[in-house]
């Protein structure tokens, strides 16, 4: 079954009871019992929901898995997978990574005696050179956010089979869409599914899928016993978003394209990260690993001059500023007082994330529009 199809029939299968197409909304914490311990495989909605289940199913289909989990939001499927971990373990993560997670690794996770090194992943080796007999996950963020950072998937997870570690994948700002990190050697993704998977700005959520039935079963008792589930309603939007990620993509990377493309050649913009571009230095490694390039954009104007980002940002119109991203509106941010604010500046700076870089999420509008309120907020 291709991807186009996938999404819309992948996993699912009509309701038994009526035959509904879409999955109802089980709105229900608890179910009939023939006997103590007999029923039709529900209990009890923390454990399972048949709105939720249907939507895992679907999760796991597009990210060609076996088994997905949905939970209450990114952070809380990220959370499940640390504490696959105990202390005295070490993780390699990228560098360049979203704010928040960032945040739960160093303000909680550290805290329970988890121990983190943040590295530049552009090349393997220097992933490998960090490797210990501690260490126990290697953590991927492509593209990363906000840097647009392209990480060689396939290769990382060479070194992660070498020496026994798990490699998860947070592919949210690709979407299964555009790369399948279980087909290139991962053992976990993860995704924000508040972004593309949800695609409306109207649902918190992180989903997990993998392949193996071990592990699989060992996040399920993780996702049960901590309790960190996503409910029925936002589990049938998720759903919903799901049947048309390939279109929604496709106009998403086809807006990216061309405001890329214009930023790079304005006179104002120092430089743009998107991995589409020629310019970009992991433009290979992206070309080879994704099938498009997505509608995620940042860039610097020239100066590095901060209050002229904070002017831009304000003057926009059409994209909103709001935190958050992969809706099917335009949004644009300043990651350094909004999703990066809590890594420190000097952390922040390393990776590039300068006080004057500004982030697009580019949405399905008239790509003519989306240009024309660029052109106005930026000027000449």
């Amino acid at each position: 079954m291709k991807f186009n199809t996938k999404t819309i029939h992948g996993g699912q299968s009509h309701d038994p009871a009526y035959g509904a197409v879409m999955p109802p909304i089980y709105q229900t914490s608890t179910y009939a019992q023939s006997t103590p311990g007999g029923h039709k495989g529900y209990e009890y909605s923390r454990t399972h929901n048949p709105t939720r289940s249907a939507l895992e199913k679907a999760l796991a289909s597009i990210e060609n898995g076996t088994y997905g989990l949905a939970f209450g939001s990114g952070l809380a499927a990220i959370d499940a997978v640390i504490k696959l971990l105990k202390p005295g373990d070490e993780v390699i993560s990228t560098s360049d990574l979203y704010g928040g997670t960032y945040r739960i690794f160093t303000k909680i996770f550290e805290g329970f005696g988890i121990k983190f090194h943040f590295v530049g992943m552009e090349s393997a080796a220097e992933v490998a050179k960090h490797i210990n007999a501690n260490t126990k996950l290697i953590w991927v963020e492509t593209p990363t956010n906000p840097m647009m950072n392209v990480i060689d998937i396939k290769a990382v997870a060479a070194v992660a089979k070498q020496h026994e570690l798990l490699l998860a994948v947070d592919n949210t700002f690709a979407t299964p869409y555009l790369q399948r990190p279980l087909d290139l050697g991962a053992d976990i993704v993860m995704h924000s599914a508040t972004k593309y998977i949800g695609g409306h700005s109207d649902l918190v959520m992180g989903a997990l899928i993998v392949k193996d039935e071990v592990l699989a079963d060992r996040l399920y008792f993780i996702q049960n016993a901590s309790g960190a589930v996503c409910g029925p309603q936002d589990s049938f939007l998720a759903l919903r978003g799901i049947k048309t990620l390939h279109v929604r993509m496709q106009r998403h990377c086809e807006n990216g394209r061309a405001i890329a493309r214009y930023l790079e050649s304005h006179p104002q913009i120092e430089k743009v990260y998107w991995p589409g571009l020629e310019s970009h230095p992991n433009h290979a490694i992206a070309a080879a690993q994704m099938d498009d390039f997505g509608g995620m954009i940042s860039f610097v104007t020239k100066g590095n001059d901060y209050q002229k980002a904070i002017q831009i940002v304000e003057r926009l119109q059409i994209f909103t500023l709001a935190e958050s991203l992969g809706g099917v509106e335009s949004l644009a941010g300043h990651p350094a007082s909004m999703t990066h604010a809590s890594i420190p500046k000097e952390e922040r700076e390393k990776t590039g994330v300068v006080d004057s870089l500004i982030r697009l999420s580019v949405g399905i509008e008239d790509v003519a529009d989306l240009i024309a309120d660029l052109e106005q907020a930026i000027g000449s």
